[in-house]
């Protein structure tokens, strides 16, 4: 059977490896070639080569000055049809596929098991979650360009002063570093909005800890053009074409 060989070659950067390398999915994720999923799936079906040799161990880490990774042919039946799904997660749910925290938004909405959480909304928050198998918008959301937005709408148990919001704009300084410029504004003495380029773990429940600031509550409203509309918690929409070509327009 004759084997059609893509005409690219993927080859990692030195910034973007770890100690001990990168997994293939990862990087083929991170580079909006194929999402985590489709490339466990090409992996196990010997469509991912190393230096010429067909891997099919979904743990193979790559090097960045050494291997040169091709994606092989195409699998049987064409591709899967590419879908992104918006979500408004309730609190108490989490964005993953499997964990041991409690009920997942797989649990909740089963019918999207075959899609990937596209970046990740803590446990403890609410709203807009984007559910894809389209690699490219993976890339576009979650990728280290910084250039989605992702809105949020929180409320603090303490009154809000206008030197906060200053702060949070200019950036505070965190464990892992200072965090980029956003946008902040004061909607109630204790509900502000904010606007973020990075997505770092838990960064606006951290953000506010350092300004004394007790989250009660947050809410993701908005991600690049993509906002929850008229969506109720639980429920979900999936994106129009024109609204997925504008998001990945945005990160072009």
């Amino acid at each position: 059977m004759l084997v059609f060989v893509l005409k690219f070659a993927l080859r990692l950067t030195a910034a973007n490896l770890s100690t001990n390398g990168m997994r293939i999915q990862k990087y083929f994720s991170e580079k909006g070639i194929l999402s985590r999923r489709e490339t466990e799936r090409a992996i196990l079906a010997g469509r991912v080569s190393v230096n010429g040799i067909v891997v099919r161990e979904l743990g193979t880490q790559i090097d960045s000055e050494r291997d040169k990774v091709l994606l092989i042919g195409q699998p049987s039946g064409g591709e899967e049809k590419k879908i992104t799904v918006a979500v408004y997660k309730p609190r108490g749910v989490v964005s993953a596929d499997s964990s041991g925290e409690g009920r997942t938004i797989f649990d909740l909405l089963p019918q999207f098991k075959h899609l990937n959480c596209v970046g990740r909304l803590d446990k403890e928050s609410e709203g807009l979650l984007l559910l894809s198998n389209d690699g490219v918008i993976t890339r576009a959301v979650t990728g280290d360009e910084h250039k989605i937005e992702k809105e949020y709408e929180a409320k603090v148990r303490e009154t809000l002063r206008p030197n906060m919001l200053r702060k949070m704009a200019e950036g505070i300084l965190l464990a892992d570093g200072r965090t980029l410029p956003a946008k902040a504004e004061m909607l109630e003495s204790r509900i502000f909005k904010i606007t973020l380029r990075e997505g770092r773990k838990h960064q606006i429940r951290r953000m506010c800890a350092e300004l004394k600031l007790t989250v009660e509550s947050l809410k993701r409203t908005r991600v690049g053009n993509i906002t929850l509309k008229n969506l109720r918690r639980g429920q979900f929409r999936e994106l129009e074409e024109k609204e997925v070509a504008q998001l990945k327009k945005l990160a072009a």
